[in-house]
């Protein structure tokens, strides 16, 4: 169980361990605080502060970070592969740190060696849970550290 606060301080914390190549997939109902993740982490890696808009409605939101681009993914309208393929998505997973809210529209698209948080809402009105998974051995350092 964790407070927004919290979430956010770890999205912030998983963010100083991201390189180009990580994809992180954020799944959870509407108002789960999948965005609300998103924004801090985002943030944290921003050289100057910005807007960081939810791109629900854009879909795909790029930012140049510390780190190099970053994509912010919202695939809640897609419907289809092609949709995915056509935003250039499954490419900017081997050269952009990618967060991809929704990652359920991705079906066969979904990389591998995705780092999965979903996030849902706690047993209090600001409380949320977040259960994280991953099957590449490389994410065992980063979410430790980010845990830390």
């Amino acid at each position: 169980m964790a407070t927004g606060e919290a979430t956010a301080a770890f999205a912030v914390a998983l963010g100083a361990q991201l390189q180009p190549g990580d994809t992180v997939l954020l799944s959870g109902p509407v108002g789960a605080g999948k965005t609300h993740f998103a924004r801090h982490l985002i943030q944290s890696l921003l050289r100057e502060p910005e807007d960081i808009p939810s791109p629900t409605f854009t879909i795909v939101q790029t930012y140049e970070t510390r780190k190099g681009p970053l994509w912010h993914s919202d695939l809640y309208r897609i419907s289809t592969d092609e949709e995915i393929e056509e935003l250039g998505l499954i490419e900017a997973f081997d050269h952009a740190i990618c967060l991809v809210e929704w990652p359920d529209r991705l079906g066969p698209l979904r990389p591998k060696e995705a780092l999965e948080i979903e996030l849902t809402n706690g047993n209090t009105e600001h409380s949320r849970v977040l259960e994280i998974g991953w099957r590449a051995p490389l994410w065992v350092k980063k979410v430790r550290a980010a845990a830390a």
